[in-house]
């Protein structure tokens, strides 16, 4: 539709391409994973929410978020930026070593946040067949400097390509443990509370969403929760088979779920903007 708002990204980013992949609720549960190994980072989530109760909830609102930002027009995007911003002006956590009381917006954990999604994002999407370029990545990468600014950092401050995220996560790689935040983190999104009769299917289907995010981790991360990393190759086998499985689901049947960010663009913009890997090096 001509004159529509694209919104921050628009139809010719890789961000628009691959947003709309089934792989990106495994890499967000990866995400939170690897966000968990910040104290600072997951002391500001569990002392400032019903996570525990309500991380259906958060992993929810984190992939309505994403949608907005991505799909949404740029007024809704910067509405859903000035919402996050606001909450976590309010927040703060206490180090409970040492006492000390920090803000939960402090530009350094929005950063963590921010890179371990990212990252999360992309190795997911990459290691499970869908086809990006290095150039692409590195243009994805570049792209979410946008949604770094929604959430109140300087985009100037954030990695741009591959080659600064990894030197970001060299970086930042000593501040990181497996506190007993992290292991709440991690046990929960084993064994997350569930109507009793709903017990089987998470057994038989989500704790294998939630091994297979674990498994995908960097080899630091298993390090620092204390369990072997399992084989790589083994590892992304599984990622390329989850994803072919899910990729089969017809799109026009998974976009149908609620919200409808993608439905509600293409009917915005038009058909020609409809989400699809072979777009992208056009």
């Amino acid at each position: 539709m001509t004159g529509a708002d694209p919104g921050l990204f628009g139809p010719n980013s890789v961000t628009w391409q691959t947003h709309g992949d089934p792989m990106m609720w495994i890499a967000g549960v990866r995400a939170l994973y690897l966000q968990a190994l910040h104290p600072r980072a997951v002391r500001g989530v569990l002392q400032n929410s019903d996570f525990r109760r309500d991380a259906w909830g958060r992993l929810l609102r984190t992939a309505n978020f994403v949608g907005t930002t991505t799909y949404g027009t740029t007024e809704a995007a910067e509405r859903a930026g000035a919402r996050v911003r606001k909450i976590h002006s309010m927040l703060s956590a206490t180090d409970p070593d040492t006492g000390e009381r920090y803000r939960v917006d402090e530009p350094g954990l929005l950063l963590w946040v921010h890179c371990a999604e990212i990252d999360s994002y992309l190795h997911v999407l990459r290691r499970s067949g869908f086809r990006l370029t290095d150039a692409e990545a590195d243009r994805y990468i570049d792209e979410h400097r946008q949604s770094a600014r929604l959430v109140g950092l300087d985009p100037a401050a954030v990695p741009a390509d591959r080659a600064e995220l990894a030197e970001y996560f060299e970086k930042v790689r000593p501040d990181l443990a497996a506190g007993p935040e992290a292991r709440e983190v991690d046990d929960f999104l084993l064994r997350p509370p569930t109507h009793p009769l709903l017990i089987p299917a998470r057994e038989v289907l989500w704790r294998r969403v939630a091994q297979l995010a674990y498994a995908s981790l960097p080899p630091y991360a298993h390090e620092l929760y204390g369990r072997p990393a399992p084989a790589p190759a083994t590892v992304t086998r599984q990622l390329r088979l989850t994803g072919l499985l899910l990729r089969r689901v017809p799109a026009r049947l998974r976009w149908q779920l609620p919200p409808k960010h993608i439905l509600r663009a293409m009917a915005r913009l038009g058909p020609h903007a409809r989400p699809a890997p072979y777009k992208l090096g056009r």
